[in-house]
C-alpha cells in the first residue's frame, strides 16, 4: 500500500505523518537544535504536566519507528501517550496520537475508534481525519475513507491531504486523478522531506504502470532532494530489477538493507537474488519477524504474502485469515485469495480476488493474482506479459 505507514509494508499502509501540536521539537535521532532552543524533552522536564507535549513525543516515536525500522520505538511511543492520556484523556491531540500509534501497530479498528473520538472532541482536526482515512482504507470502508480525505482537504490542503487524496483516486482506478493530486503535493512541498515523498510517490505510480524509466527518474529526483531517503533508494533498486538490470539492483539492495532492514526490503532483495540464480538468505528476515512480534506489532499481511510466495501455503492462509478478520480491506482480501490459491483452494480464493479488484484499482499484483486464480478454474483470462511473478514483492504495495 502506498503510504508512509511503511510500517506496514509494514503496510503502511496510510500516509504522511505531520505535526498537529503547537510545541516545536526535532524528532528523536535528529541533529541537536540550535543553541538556546528548547527541545521537547527539555520542555517536558520543565513542564511534566504538558499533555500535548507528551502526545507529540509519542507521535515522534511512531515516526521514528518508521524511519529507523526499529519497532522498539512503539514501546516508547506507548509510554509517552499513556502519560498524555493520564493527564488529559479527552484531548483531541492525545486521542489522535493514540490513533496514530494504533495504526502503526496495524490495529486499524482501534485507530478508527480513537480518531472518531478525537473528532468528537474537535471536529476541525485535519490530523484526526487523516488517521481516520488511513484506518478506513485498511478496514475496507473506502467510501468512509474518501469522505474523511475530502474533509481533510477542506480543513488543511497540503502534502498530507493531497497524498491521501491521490491514494483514494488510485484505489478507484483514477490514475489521472492520482497523478494530479501528487503533482499538487509536489508543488505544495516546502521542506525536503515532503518534496522527496511526493517525488517518490510519483515514481511508485510510474512503477505500477510498468514505466520503469520514468519511475527511476522520479526516485532519483527524490534522492536529489534528500539523499538519505530510503524509500527512494529502494525504488531505484526495484526499477532496476523490474527493468532487467539485476546486478545493479542487487548492489542497490545491499545499500538499502544495510540502512533499513525492513521485512519488505529483505523479501525484495531475496527475490532478486533468486531471479539472478543466487540463493536467498532469510536469516535476517526471520530475526525481524521475531523482533516485530516481541514489540507488539502484528504484521500478518507481510507473512501471509511471504509464505504464499516462498514458504508454507497453509501458514499463508492462517496469517491471511487473521489479517482479513481484523482489517478486511483490498490488500488483505488479495492476500487471502492468493494464499488460498497457493493452498489449492481456487474456488474459495476467487471470492477474495474479486473483492480485491472490485473498485477498479489497476494494480498489477491484484490483476495477476485474479487472472491466475481464474485460469486455474478453466477460464480464458489473459496474463499481462509485462508482469514478472518471480519479482512479485517488488511490484506489490510499496
Amino acid at each position: 500500500m502506498r503510504s508512509l505507514l511503511l510500517l506496514a509494508g509494514l503496510v503502511l499502509t496510510g500516509a504522511l505523518l505531520f505535526t498537529v501540536f503547537g510545541v516545536a521539537a526535532a524528532p528523536a535521532g535528529a541533529p541537536a537544535p540550535a543553541a538556546g532552543r528548547e527541545t521537547l524533552q527539555d520542555r517536558l522536564k520543565r513542564l511534566p504536566d504538558d499533555h500535548r507535549g507528551w502526545a507529540q513525543l509519542g507521535v515522534q516515536y511512531v515516526d521514528q519507528a518508521r524511519i529507523s525500522g526499529d519497532p522498539s520505538y512503539y514501546t516508547k511511543a506507548a509510554g509517552a501517550l499513556d502519560t498524555a492520556a493520564r493527564l488529559s484523556p479527552r484531548d483531541d491531540a492525545v486521542l489522535t496520537g493514540r490513533a496514530t500509534l494504533a495504526a502503526g501497530r496495524h490495529e486499524f479498528a482501534e485507530a478508527e475508534r480513537l480518531a472518531e473520538r478525537a473528532l468528537d472532541a474537535n471536529a476541525y482536526s485535519a490530523a484526526a481525519y487523516g488517521v481516520l482515512a488511513d484506518a478506513r482504507v485498511q478496514l475496507g470502508d473506502l467510501r468512509g475513507a474518501r469522505e474523511a480525505v475530502e474533509r481533510m482537504l477542506d480543513l488543511r490542503p497540503g502534502v498530507a491531504s493531497f497524498a491521501r487524496a491521490s491514494y483514494a483516486a488510485e484505489l478507484r482506478g483514477d490514475l489521472d486523478g492520482a497523478r494530479r493530486y501528487l503533482q499538487y503535493a509536489h508543488e505544495d512541498a516546502r521542506v525536503p522531506a515532503d518534496l522527496a515523498y511526493a517525488r517518490h510517490q510519483l515514481g511508485e505510480l510510474a512503477l505500477h504502470a510498468h514505466d520503469f524509466e520514468t519511475a527511476d527518474r522520479w526516485y532519483a529526483r527524490a534522492l536529489e532532494t534528500d539523499p538519505g531517503y530510503t524509500p527512494a533508494l529502494a525504488g531505484r533498486a526495484r526499477a532496476a530489477a523490474l527493468g532487467g538490470r539485476l546486478d545493479e539492483a542487487l548492489t542497490r539492495y545491499e545499500g538499502v538493507v544495510r540502512r533499513l532492514p525492513l521485512p519488505q526490503y529483505l523479501i525484495e532483495q531475496g527475490e532478486v537474488r533468486l531471479k539472478a540464480g543466487l540463493p536467498a538468505d532469510w536469516t535476517l528476515l526471520d530475526a525481524q519477524r521475531d523482533l516485530l512480534a516481541r514489540t507488539g506489532v502484528r504484521d500478518d499481511l507481510t507473512w501471509a504474502e511471504f509464505e504464499a510466495d516462498h514458504g508454507d501455503p497453509d501458514e499463508a492462509v492462517r496469517h491471511a485469515r487473521a489479517e482479513y478478520a481484523r482489517n478486511p480491506g483490498l490488500i488483505a482480501a488479495d492476500a487471502l485469495g492468493w494464499a488460498l490459491f497457493k493452498a489449492d483452494r481456487p474456488r474459495e480464493a476467487l471470492r477474495y480476488a474479486k473483492q480485491a479488484t472490485s473498485t477498479g484499482w489497476r494494480h498489477p499484483v491484484l490483476r495477476y493474482h485474479r487472472a491466475e486464480i481464474e485460469r486455474s478454474l478453466g477460464r480464458d483470462v489473459p496474463l499481462d506479459p509485462r508482469f514478472d511473478p518471480e519479482l512479485a514483492t517488488l511490484a506489490r504495495f510499496s
